[in-house]
């Protein structure tokens, strides 16, 4: 995991993948999920471009990720978008 010190630790969305499930943050995702997942989500922490390549500060993502309530299984297909939170 990253140094509490020093500058941000940029990584690129296939290595965040990497890192999220070694470190148990998540069990599994895509670096294509996490794609989406930036676009859609306002919250989710500052994308820089690098030539091709998106990358993310580790240290903002991994709590953004450990913090993130998932609907797994949920069929928007079928059944719409999920009920909003009631907290």
């Amino acid at each position: 995991m990253a140094e509490a010190e020093g500058g941000p630790d940029m990584v690129s969305f296939r290595e965040l993948v990497r890192r999220l499930v070694a470190d148990g943050i998540v069990e599994r995702i895509s670096h294509q999920r996490v794609s989406k997942i930036a676009q859609d989500d306002p919250a989710f922490p500052p994308v820089v471009k690098v030539g091709s390549s998106n990358v993310v500060d580790y240290r903002l993502a991994a709590p953004y990720f450990r913090d993130r309530v998932t609907r797994p299984g949920w069929r928007t297909d079928l059944r719409g978008k999920p009920p909003a939170d009631d907290e």
